[in-house]
């Protein structure tokens, strides 16, 4: 499932990011990769010191987690730090899977989530969808500044070279409390429809027996 998350960053916030990742410089992003990935990963990323980095994970992730459809449709248990990229004119990212586990000795982690934030306006670059093959063929995402884009890292995707401008993002990996993407998708509407009968009907018996259900099945099928 691949979920749209609106507003992530505003307006302020992005400019306070564009400020900290001026500050900083690019290396080449490939030294990042995983072995497969390596050989078709074609862009850059920031480096930054510590200091400069936890302000600007505080504005980017902490504005992430504390997002409602995040929380919701991701049920994260644990969220790795991000990379910062930068793709220019010629940039791409080819096809591959992310891997599996990540992270470094006691630090490890599954990776059941990926999750792209736009950080620029898409007028600013041509090119530089993030292309998720999916059951229904492949999609393309291309967002506005601020947005993000959760989907399951085990499905194939790809960056679409840049051919003009700057493409810049940060993205990261989540281990979720519930493993399989199609109990996650479940669980999401579910909360969806929870979410508004308590708004709207709070004292009515279907939503009681909607809030037991998914309450009920959260227990079911998370893992920790």
């Amino acid at each position: 499932m691949l979920t749209h998350i609106r507003g992530i960053l505003d307006q302020e916030q992005l400019a306070a990011v564009h400020r900290l990742m001026a500050a900083g410089r690019f290396t080449d992003g490939s030294a990042s990769a995983g072995m497969a990935a390596r050989r078709v990963k074609h862009n850059d990323e920031l480096a930054l010191n510590q200091a400069q980095f936890s302000e600007l994970n505080n504005l980017v992730m902490g504005s992430l987690v504390k997002h409602p459809v995040y929380r919701s449709a991701a049920m994260p248990l644990k969220i790795a730090a991000p990379y910062y990229a930068r793709y220019t004119r010629g940039k791409r990212y080819g096809s591959h899977v992310d891997d599996p586990i990540m992270g470094q000795g006691s630090e490890l982690y599954r990776s059941d989530i990926s999750v792209t934030i736009f950080l620029n306006s898409p007028k600013e670059y041509d090119g530089g969808e993030l292309v998720i093959q999916t059951s229904f063929g492949e999609q393309q995402v291309k967002l506005p500044a601020g947005d993000g884009v959760i989907y399951p890292s085990s499905s194939l995707h790809y960056v679409a070279e840049v051919t003009r401008g700057e493409r810049l993002v940060a993205v990261s990996w989540i281990q979720s409390l519930v493993r399989e993407a199609e109990k996650r998708a479940l669980l999401h509407e579910m909360n969806l429809a929870r979410e508004t009968l308590l708004q709207e009907q709070p004292d009515a018996g279907v939503t009681a027996r909607v809030n037991h259900s998914y309450i009920n099945l959260v227990r079911m099928w998370s893992e920790i």
